[in-house]
């Protein structure tokens, strides 16, 4: 190279993607004043604005931007047009499906996390971050009734732990023999089942749904049968599925006597507590789940009963070898491995790039302590108890089952009208509700017949929104019955 090919002083570093800390201070600033904004009028906000959003937005049809948008006009685009044209599961009026928190401090955990960007895949890469997240994991794993030495991995939600844990049952039950592999659910179960089944290459055919009981629980002697009857026909039934509170009626099922099932037959046992595991904190209910802790695998939802934002799930198990065997896989750039009592995420999950999920659970657990949790979850419980005592005294409301937790179904009973009617007039109750945008509920379908479905899990909802959710439906109930 010549002496003139040398630059007399070095170039400098251009980076405009890297956000100096003045900006960063600034940025920061503009957007906490929005979010506290968005916070501090959640009771005016309407529980619905899905509406708002118009198919034919001249956003929508925006180039490549190739040069800065500067913030304010950034923010001002997503608080005032992409936010609010969505259901609202942030109001306290939100009692439809099972509502994601949105608790501050988890959020808080992930922008923490986001901005450092440690890689929590192996232990070696990130020792002092993934300990912390084995921590929050072993907490949890208290939290449900876990044996001591559980332990288990961070998901994006219950559908991803039922995966993670049906493809472990499926490698050290079912070997090459995939197709004769045989898996047993109630009725009641969520949809995340047979697309997890599905996934893992499991025949559609051998998916079994057992038999219910008048409160929608599985019953544990038709399970044993249909085990049995499926040896006899030279299937392998190897994975059973029980729920600790479903999503479409919020019953438990008897998740002891399951186990015993379970254990006795040699199968690998699955408790769905994507819902209702965070409800064991609850004295009260404790009993009724106390069965979770002789799972094999627990799925749980902390972004459900724990308040927290949506994405932050968890996959409990008592042994985490078959995870390992499953999933495990290296390569020559990667660290070693660890094998003792340290534990590479990567080794258990599918995944090898992930984020540092642990720290928003973590850090609100530390922020509120546990017994703020079990605190609001009776609070839910009590609210719930309140609302189906209210529906349950008048004449016309017809409500299958107490409510176990906080979900239960309900509807409107009219004389002389064929089903299919009755059904329509339900389900213009349900708009009717809906319509004023003060509280939002959902329907389901059970037995063939249309129900309304309310759930209270949500953090903000409180004694005086319910007042005026049932208000509201009161309200509702007597015009459709005088029309």
């Amino acid at each position: 190279m010549v002496e003139n090919d040398i630059p007399e002083k070095p170039a400098q570093d251009l980076n405009d993607l890297d956000t100096g800390a003045d900006a960063l201070r600034h940025l920061l600033d503009r957007t906490g004043e929005r979010l506290a904004g968005f916070i501090s009028s959640l009771p005016d906000q309407p529980t619905d604005s899905s509406g708002l959003f118009d198919p034919k937005a001249e956003w929508l049809k925006a180039p490549l931007p190739s040069s800065p948008t500067d913030a304010e006009t950034i923010l001002s685009f997503l608080f005032d047009e992409i936010i609010p044209a969505a259901y609202n599961p942030a109001s306290p009026g939100y009692l439809a499906y099972v509502p994601g928190g949105g608790l501050f401090s988890a959020a808080l955990g992930e922008l923490i996390a986001g901005t450092v960007n440690r890689y929590t895949g192996c232990w070696a890469s990130a020792p002092a971050a993934v300990e912390l997240e084995t921590q929050a994991i072993r907490w949890l794993a208290e939290m449900m009734g876990m044996p001591e030495g559980s332990l288990g991995v961070l998901t994006s939600g219950a559908s991803m732990s039922t995966l993670i844990a049906l493809v472990a049952a499926r490698e050290k039950h079912l070997g090459e023999e995939l197709r004769r592999g045989v898996i047993y659910s109630s009725s009641e179960i969520h949809h995340s089942i047979p697309k997890a089944a599905r996934i893992a290459g499991l025949a559609e055919k051998n998916l079994r749904q057992v038999a219910v009981d008048e409160n929608f629980r599985m019953r544990p002697e038709k399970l044993r049968e249909a085990i049995r009857a499926d040896r006899e026909a030279g299937l392998l039934p190897f994975f059973v599925c029980s729920s600790a509170g479903t999503v479409n009626t919020g019953s438990i099922d008897p998740l002891a006597e399951i186990a015993r099932v379970a254990a006795e037959e040699g199968l690998w046992h699955h408790v769905d507590g994507a819902y209702g595991a965070a409800f064991r904190l609850v004295p009260e209910l404790a009993d009724a789940l106390s069965g979770m802790g002789l799972a094999d695998s627990l799925a749980v939802d902390p972004h459900k009963g724990l308040f927290l934002a949506y994405g932050t799930g968890a996959l409990l198990v008592r042994d985490m070898a078959p995870l390992r065997e499953a999933f495990q896989s290296t390569a020559s750039y990667m660290p070693d491995m660890q094998t003792g009592e340290h534990y590479d995420f990567c080794e258990f999950t599918p995944e090898l790039s992930r984020e540092w999920r642990g720290l928003r659970l973590w850090l609100p657990l530390k922020l509120h302590g546990i017994d703020a949790f079990r605190e609001s979850l009776a609070l839910k419980r009590q609210l719930t108890l309140r609302a189906w005592e209210h529906l349950s005294s008048i004449e016309d409301v017809e409500i299958p089952a107490a409510p176990d937790l906080t979900l239960f179904i309900f509807r409107q009973r009219f004389s002389g009208c064929e089903a299919s009617e009755e059904d329509a007039r339900n389900q213009a109750l349900l708009e009717k509700i809906n319509r004023q945008q003060r509280v939002m509920l959902t329907g389901t379908i059970v037995d063939g017949r249309f129900y309304l479905r309310m759930c209270i899990l949500h953090l903000r909802t409180d004694h005086s929104r319910l007042d005026e959710a049932l208000s509201i439906i009161s309200n509702a109930l007597k015009e459709l019955r005088e029309g």
